[in-house]
């Protein structure tokens, strides 16, 4: 039944929107068919126009046309003219510049013709010589040729004898190397296996003392007394977060309740401004429809003390639904001013020449209001019932139309929307100035005057509220302040005592991890000891037999030797000479060569030159006959250019003239063409809003029919769907109701008789999912208290360590420099991701930045880091290559010395070249090559070194 109800609500609902929607297009329509009437006659005004331009634009093109001919034939003359003056001149000027360069040329030809006759004795000459010179050089070139022949044969003589010897040494080399490298092998061998059994014992010392000293080390008690201090300080510590914790949740509430009173607060000024300035646009509206601008009337209302007297529509209560039929009953006389009495406030009124002005008295005897007349939904005045009782309402027009008979004389009948109805006459008012709608501004700015004054006290209580909350933050924040300071000495405290645990702790693992490693490396060593003593007997035999084979080699040797010495004194004098004969050969055949060449060259120029001259003495009299004939026509040009010229400057006045009549034509018939162009945009721009307009409303008709169609299919009539409706009915509250209706009936679903059982399955369900929820929930939470526990260990820890790496930082630093200072400096508050930032100054220097520090300074900086880390942590050994490489003399001895205090706790492997550094060793070792292509190892004792040099 419910279900029922709620569809046949929407569907009368929906057909009332239907009705709404239709209503608003017929409106839409009919302001659409007056824009496009007027956009019409905008249409037809700009055709008008244009039609009016192409007329003028077509006289001036004909003008155009008539005057370009004119033009077109002066320019014809003109260029005519001009044409034969540019020929006439081409010709004179060709005319000069060929006799001149005819000139030109006998001058030069005959010159050419001077040098050829000089160059053709001197090529004759020359060739003479050289046919001498070349039967002098030939005998000479055979001669030389067979001398270079036979030093050739006897330095390949020479050369194979060499290549022989080499062949024989190169075997005797082989196997004269062996015996030799042996012997040298089994040597090293020998110093290397006596050197390290030197240092396997000196380490099976430094060893044995080594364990005895840790044997004597007990920890065990400190590490008790530490662990118990750990665990009182972790209670305190507890009980210090959470008061920490509870003071922070405070604050977050506070700021909570801070930020939504904040908000109340922004929502209620904002909801005033927006009130007050909709009340000032409505007091303004108001005090236009009362014409208060008109200064006589206003005058007059001040001398009787009557500014600031009530409107007539400020005493009325007006139905909402009868305030149209209101003020068009009433019109002006809404804006009356309302006085006690008008024989008292009447006087001097005649005396207004200008202006309008309406008095209305509120005494009177109270009068019912009639039944079925407009004094009942009229309150506030009982003068204006006596009015209102002779206006009968009435629901639309067509009920007015069948009630006027019965209306007596002076009745009408008045409609909700302001149509009045007598008995012979119908009366329809429409106000378009301010007037229009005063009663209903009129109770809008009573509603928000109201609405203000309760808005005013939410605000000053709000503010107060929000200035309290503030104080108690400031006062919760100040107390989490001194409980965060109690927090941090608490964890200072802890960590202070798990940095000493922690440090006991490794130290006692540590020494039982070197007690095992001592042990280990003493067994070994014994091992190695024996090894290296049998290896150093067989490499001692091997090296006997290697010394008596290299002896019975050495005298083989000298005999090889001194055959090479012969052999190669031989072939140094075979090779000379052979050179000296080959250089001979080439210097007289590249000269031979060279002669041959000149000859030929000779021979081949005086044969061009004889050519030559025979063309240059033709060339010279046909330059000589051409100057003669070109005298005569250059006279006759010159006069035939003159009478040119002045035809030229009358045809260019013509000319001139021509092109001023063109070119004002051309700028009017342009000013046209733009004109007409704007214009035709116009009319384009008027034909396309016409279109858009028909377009738009034949779409809404479109859209009219359909909603029509469906209006009918509700089986609805519109007619009283729209007489049935309430007057502030909208098509967005009507929308809103249909989707509100439709939502409910979704809601509703459909009729579901296994309900029951399946709220019982989703119950059973919804309580397994919560019992498997919480398990995760309190799972989640313990990993999250994990996770806090360690990343506050963590933390911990690694201010822990960074302040003891800073400390030794600072005390190494001043002194590898001689002075400065250096720390190291977080770069973020969360100690979980912050970086490590390392600051050093040394002494002299301010600088900004590591990178304006020298090599050696960088150097330096590095070490006090590294050994600082090193004083937190001792590692078994470490090792420096090539540190001291960028220092002076003096930072070395300071870093030398550094190393050595710091040797007593680690053991340091250096690489380096520096001999201050090296003085500081106990042990050197280092490679040598004391052959070509062989190295050795070698290691010295310090202290056994300076033993053996005191004795």
């Amino acid at each position: 039944e419910k279900d029922k109800t709620l569809r046949d609500e929407e569907r009368r609902v929906r057909a009332e929107l239907l009705a709404l929607r239709l209503a608003d297009m017929l409106t839409d329509i009919e302001r659409r068919d007056r824009a496009i009437a007027e956009q019409e006659n905008k249409l037809q005004s700009a055709i008008a126009d244009q039609r009016n331009l192409e007329a003028r634009i077509e006289q001036q093109r004909a003008a155009h046309a008539e005057a370009n001919d004119g033009f077109n034939e002066v320019q014809g003359r003109f260029y005519a003219v001009g044409s034969e003056i540019a020929r006439l001149e081409e010709s004179i000027q060709y005319a000069r510049e060929s006799r001149r360069q005819q000139e030109s040329d006998l001058v030069q030809a005959r010159q050419s013709l001077q040098q050829a006759m000089n160059l053709s004795e001197q090529d004759s000459s020359r060739l003479a010589e050289l046919a001498g010179e070349l039967e002098r050089d030939q005998p000479m070139l055979e001669e030389a040729r067979a001398k270079a022949d036979d030093a050739a044969r006897e330095q390949q003589d020479a050369e194979t004898a060499m290549q022989a010897w080499q062949a024989e040494w190169d075997s005797f080399n082989q196997s004269a190397n062996e015996p030799a490298q042996l012997a040298q092998v089994e040597r090293t061998r020998i110093n290397h296996l006596e050197q390290q059994e030197t240092q396997l014992k000196r380490r099976l010392a430094r060893v044995s003392e080594e364990r005895q000293q840790l044997a004597d080390v007990s920890l065990q008690a400190e590490i008790n007394d530490l662990q118990r201090r750990e665990g009182e300080g972790e209670a305190a510590l507890q009980i210090v977060r959470e008061r920490v914790e509870a003071r922070v949740q405070s604050i977050r509430d506070l700021r909570e309740r801070g930020q939504q009173a904040q908000e109340e607060l922004a929502a209620a000024r904002t909801e005033t401004q927006t009130l007050q300035g909709r009340l000032s646009s409505l007091q303004a509206l108001q005090q236009a429809a009362r014409g208060e601008g008109d200064k006589a009337v206003a005058r007059w209302l001040s001398e009787r003390g009557l500014s600031d007297a009530k409107r007539l529509l400020e005493t009325l209560d007006v139905s909402r639904e009868w305030q149209k039929a209101v003020e068009v009953v009433l019109a002006e006389q809404l804006q009356s001013v309302v006085v006690e009495r008008l024989e008292e406030s009447s006087d001097g009124l005649t005396a207004i020449e200008r202006g309008n002005i309406s008095l209305f008295e509120m005494s009177g005897e109270s009068v019912a209001p009639r039944p079925g007349t407009l004094a009942q939904f009229v309150t506030g005045s009982a003068a204006l019932t006596y009015v209102l009782n002779t206006l009968h309402t009435a629901r639309d027009l067509a009920d007015a139309l069948a009630r006027r008979n019965t209306l007596a004389a002076g009745e009408c009948l008045v409609t909700p929307d302001g149509l009045r109805v007598g008995r012979g006459w119908i009366s329809l008012q429409r106000g378009a100035d301010a007037r229009a709608g005063v009663l209903a501004r009129e109770q809008e700015i009573r509603e928000l005057t109201h609405r203000l004054a309760e808005l005013e006290p939410r605000v000053e209580a709000l503010a107060t509220q929000l200035a309290d909350d503030r104080r108690a933050l400031v006062d919760a924040e100040q107390a989490r302040e001194v409980q965060q300071r109690e927090l941090e000495a608490a964890q200072r405290l802890v960590s202070e005592v798990r940095a000493v645990l922690s440090g006991k702790q490794a130290r006692a693992e540590q020494v039982r991890h070197r007690l095992e490693g001592l042990d280990k490396d003493a067994s070994d060593l014994n091992q190695q000891i024996e090894q290296g003593a049998a290896d150093m007997d067989s490499a001692r035999r091997s090296l006997h037999q290697a010394l008596a084979s290299i002896d019975d080699l050495g005298k083989q040797r000298e005999q090889f030797v001194s055959r090479r010495d012969a052999l190669r004194e031989v072939l140094d004098k075979v090779r000379t000479q052979a050179g000296e004969a080959r250089n001979r050969v080439h210097e007289i055949a590249l000269r031979v060569e060279s002669m041959r060449s000149s000859e030929g060259s000779l021979r081949s120029g005086i044969d061009r030159m004889q050519q030559q001259l025979g063309d240059l003495q033709k060339r010279c009299a046909d330059l000589e006959q051409s100057l003669e004939a070109s005298k005569a026509p250059i006279g006759e040009q010159q006069l035939r250019l003159e009478q040119h010229l002045e035809q030229r400057a009358t045809v260019e006045k013509q000319l001139t003239e021509a092109r001023k009549s063109l070119e004002s034509i051309d700028h009017e018939l342009r000013e046209l063409d733009r004109s007409r162009h704007l214009v035709e945009q116009r009319v384009q721009d008027e034909r396309s809003r016409l279109d858009q307009s028909r377009m738009s409303r034949q779409e809404i008709i479109v859209r009219g029919n359909t909603l029509e169609e469906q209006l009918a299919e509700t089986d609805f009539e519109r007619e009283q769907l729209m007489s049935e409706m309430p007057e502030e009915a909208s098509i967005q509250a009507w929308q809103q109701r249909v989707e509100d209706l439709a939502g409910r009936i979704q809601r509703l679903g459909a009729i579901n008789l296994a309900a029951i059982d399946e709220f019982k399955e989703q119950s059973e369900r919804m309580a397994y999912l919560d019992s498997q929820h919480a398990d995760v929930s309190k799972s989640l939470e313990t990993l999250e208290e994990a996770i806090r526990k360690i990343d506050r260990e963590t933390r911990t820890r690694f201010k822990e360590t960074f302040d003891r790496v800073d400390a030794g930082f600072k005390e190494l630093f001043p002194k590898l420099f001689g002075g400065g200072h250096a720390y190291l400096e977080l770069t973020g508050e969360d100690l979980l991701d912050t970086g490590v930032t390392v600051m050093a100054r040394p002494p002299g220097k301010r600088n900004s930045s590591i990178h304006l520090l020298s090599g050696g300074e960088k150097a330096l900086t590095a070490v006090a880091l590294v050994f600082a880390i090193f004083r937190l942590n001792p590692a078994p050994f470490c090792m420096l290559d090539e540190v001291d490489a960028p220092l002076d003399d003096a930072n070395v001895g300071r870093y030398s010395a550094m190393v050595k205090e710091m040797s007593e706790h680690v053991q340091f492997i250096f690489i380096t070249h520096n001999k201050v550094t090296m003085e500081i060793a106990n042990q050197l070792s280092g490679v040598t090559m004391h052959e070509p292509g062989v190295s050795r190892l070698v290691a010295v004792d310090v202290e056994q070194a300076a033993a053996l040099a005191a004795v």
